[in-house]
């Protein structure tokens, strides 16, 4: 038996002996009859970026086959905005490489992605997960290489105070027990979500730490491990799925949203991105970045005023957005600064082993350090359409190698100073800035629009319908217009609560 298969806590990839990605319609047959599976789930993201479920009962074994094979028809305009009523039904077909076990369904359930499809059998242009696609192999037509991506997932679990082992305001980052209160349910969380095929890299309590009316807000983060970015936007949607549900048998309410209160740190959705060539990471070169990483950062540079309009997606987004705090406002990068939009994080580059110092007794390892490495765009938030936002870094990493000038941009974006330091303010007034409001993303949005419609990835139906969505919140001014009103702001907070 294949031990690295055998301990994965998927328990498809456990019991089959194989990778998710080579899964087959046998394959998923084979196990829900030796393991007595009753149910099968489809599961999907609509346009309000939850997952969306369809229960089946297995009858037997032709209707099994029969919906693995055909999917089922769905509607359409329940779904999505931009489909109308009159011609709204859409196919929703498994992909096998999602399935899991339900963690918490009491009848024994296998649960699977699906993808749209159109009335022609065609995968739905406007999909966001078809997007997601169209951009990856894009992006891999363009530059020869793989994009692969993980996020790091923030949010606040709230639930009645203690009294006992008060933690410090806004002092939370990796507490341990019993100052921090919810390690064990993120821990928990974390298991169920390896079990659906999440591939975590760690969990911890984060930052933000506060009491509210009685009530502790704790804010906590599990962080994934890079993957393709296809399984990276799947992954994130599953784990959201599972850390609410887990929450609700807790009784704890959970959020994602952008900003809870003024003051206190908000949640964001940092991305992490590498590029992949032959199985190598791309992103160093003899111990630096390299010209391949600067130009995705060049890409992102370029385009980063429009690609909040998939990551910042409501009003709360941009009280989360605002100058001298950790969630950046300038459009720049630099080597692990937590002040600018795209942070390159601490890479392994040191040329000593850290473990035989630590550890006197081990001989050198000679590790491989340099696939470690990756760059963070920072503005995004649990706001997003995962998929339409990794789809839109995609998009402008790609653009990155296509523009001449690319190693310039990305040299003159560079700082290495915390720009909101008042010996650095001529350097910060140098600096483009992100849009402050839903329709000053929607604005920017449309002056770019043409670079995410090239090569038909982003379809001009959806670029339309995100850009509407954007300008009805009519928050242009909204951010002066709370400043002092605490009571309005929490109102805010709490419309969109549970966005994402």
């Amino acid at each position: 038996m294949n031990q690295e298969l055998s301990m994965n806590a998927n328990q498809l990839v456990a019991y089959l002996q194989k990778p998710a990605s080579e899964f087959t319609k046998a394959d998923i047959i084979s196990f829900i009859q030796q393991n007595d599976i009753r149910m099968v789930n489809f599961m999907y993201p609509a346009g309000d970026g939850r997952l969306k479920t369809l229960n089946f009962v297995i009858n037997n074994q032709a209707y099994l086959e029969a919906i693995l094979t055909c999917g089922e028809r769905v509607d359409g305009s329940s779904l999505f905005s931009f489909i109308e009523a009159g011609s709204s039904d859409l196919y929703v077909i498994p992909r096998f490489r999602t399935a899991f076990v339900d963690p918490f369904a009491d009848i024994p359930t296998l649960s699977m992605l699906c993808s749209f499809f159109n009335k022609d059998g065609e995968p739905l242009e406007s999909s966001p997960e078809h997007t997601l696609h169209k951009a990856s192999k894009t992006f891999t037509d363009v530059t020869g290489m793989e994009f692969q991506a993980m996020g790091e997932l923030e949010y606040y679990v709230i639930a009645e105070d203690t009294d006992m082992f008060q933690a410090t305001d806004q002092r939370g980052y990796h507490e341990s027990g019993p100052y921090a209160k919810f390690n064990e349910f993120r821990t928990e969380c974390m298991s169920f979500i390896a079990q659906t095929g999440g591939q975590i890299k760690y969990g911890h309590s984060e930052v933000g730490n506060f009491m509210l009316d009685d009530y502790i807000y704790e804010q906590n983060e599990i962080e994934f491990l890079p993957v393709r970015v296809e399984e990276a936007a799947d992954q994130l949607m599953v784990a959201k799925w599972v850390i609410r549900n887990l929450g609700l048998q807790y009784g704890y309410n959970v959020t994602f949203a952008p900003k809870i209160t003024a003051g206190k740190a908000g949640s964001g959705l940092h991305i992490h991105m590498r590029i992949v060539k032959d199985g190598k990471n791309q992103m160093l070169k003899d111990g630096v970045l390299s010209e391949t990483a600067r130009k995705a950062i060049a890409g992102m540079m370029v385009l980063a005023p429009s690609i909040t309009a998939f990551g910042n997606t409501n009003p709360t987004s941009y009280f989360r957005l605002v100058p001298h705090q950790e969630a950046p406002t300038n459009i720049c990068w630099g080597d692990r600064n937590r002040s600018v939009l795209v942070r390159v994080p601490l890479g392994w580059a040191a040329k000593s082993d850290m473990c035989v110092l630590a550890n006197p007794l081990e001989a050198e390892s000679h590790y491989d350090t340099s696939q470690k490495q990756t760059v963070e765009m920072r503005s995004p938030d649990g706001s997003a359409d995962i998929y339409q936002l990794l789809a839109g870094l995609v998009v402008a990493c790609r653009h990155g190698f296509e523009i001449e000038n690319a190693l310039d941009i990305a040299a003159k974006t560079y700082v290495n100073v915390n720009i909101h330091q008042k010996e650095n303010e001529d350097k910060l007034k140098s600096l483009a800035q992100l849009p402050d409001s839903c329709v000053a993303s929607a604005d920017c949005l449309q002056q770019q629009r043409a670079i995410f419609e090239q090569y038909n990835v982003f379809s001009p139906a959806m670029i339309e319908g995100i850009i509407r969505k954007l300008r009805s919140y009519e928050d242009k001014t909204l951010r002066a217009e709370l400043e002092g009103n605490p009571q309005a702001m929490l109102d805010l907070v709490n419309k969109y609560f549970h966005c994402g």
